[in-house]
């Protein structure tokens, strides 16, 4: 799985950091990225819930 961050659209909340630490994290302005290029399987469960839980819906499963 892969997922990315809209940057147009982030909004820094910081959801997908509180959800998924071991794949986002917020850059020095609050924002998120993602810090893998494919999320290990382990960590696909909590990617998926910070993509759900993401108000503005900025992070995509590609």
């Amino acid at each position: 799985m892969k997922v990315v961050i809209d940057a147009a659209v982030c909004d820094g909340k910081g959801y997908c950091k509180r959800f998924a630490p071991e794949v986002f994290a917020l850059d020095e302005w609050g924002y998120g990225e993602v810090l893998v290029d494919e999320v290990p399987p382990e960590y696909e469960a909590n990617a998926r819930a910070a993509l759900e839980a993401c108000p503005l819906q900025a992070i995509k499963a590609v």
